[in-house]
């Protein structure tokens, strides 16, 4: 668990479910990130993070929100995609649902993110990757001291689809 002045990082639980499944089956919310998600998907990505503690030590976490409990989010560390520049390093990454935009919730949540994987990891650096067009998470990764090293196509997505120009972000263990 990751505690904020105003949010709390903590593995997700069955009560999550409804917050975040609202969240990836937002098409404004995934329309820089992927399709929507289906109940049943949705269901397999929890299931994934919360595999990588056992296995890694990391996963996404759900965000809930201090004052009232609310689960706003899904932010934390996971291994690198295989097929990508991050291959094998710890990548961070976040998604808030569109209610919560704006309010500097992914910025503290990644920033405590961060925080603790320099405390607990032995990372010479941590990593990200974005569709080449979600213009909000890049400015995010520079806001966190982030810097572009590299352009990939990412083989999630099809050929055609405007997400698969990828770019890849690092920064370096202070």
């Amino acid at each position: 668990m990751i505690a904020t002045a105003r949010l709390v990082l903590r593995p997700p639980e069955p009560r999550d479910f409804d917050a975040l499944h609202a969240m990836w089956s937002d098409p404004e919310v995934m329309r820089d990130l992927g399709p929507v998600k289906s109940t049943a998907h949705s269901r397999a990505t929890i299931a994934r993070h919360l595999g990588y503690g056992p296995s890694h030590g990391l996963g996404f976490q759900a965000v809930e929100r201090r004052e009232d409990g609310a689960v706003i989010g899904f932010c934390g560390l996971k291994p690198g995609a295989p097929d990508t520049p991050i291959a094998d390093e710890i990548e961070i990454g976040w998604m808030f649902a569109r209610a919560h935009w704006g309010r500097g919730y992914a910025r503290e949540a990644a920033a405590a993110s961060l925080d603790w994987a320099w405390a607990n990891r032995d990372c010479p650096r941590v990593v990200a990757i974005t569709a080449a067009c979600n213009a909000a998470s890049r400015t995010l990764m520079e806001r966190l001291g982030m810097a572009w090293f590299a352009d990939f196509d990412h083989a999630i997505h099809a050929e055609d689809s405007r997400l698969r120009a990828s770019v890849a972000y690092a920064i370096p263990r202070p």
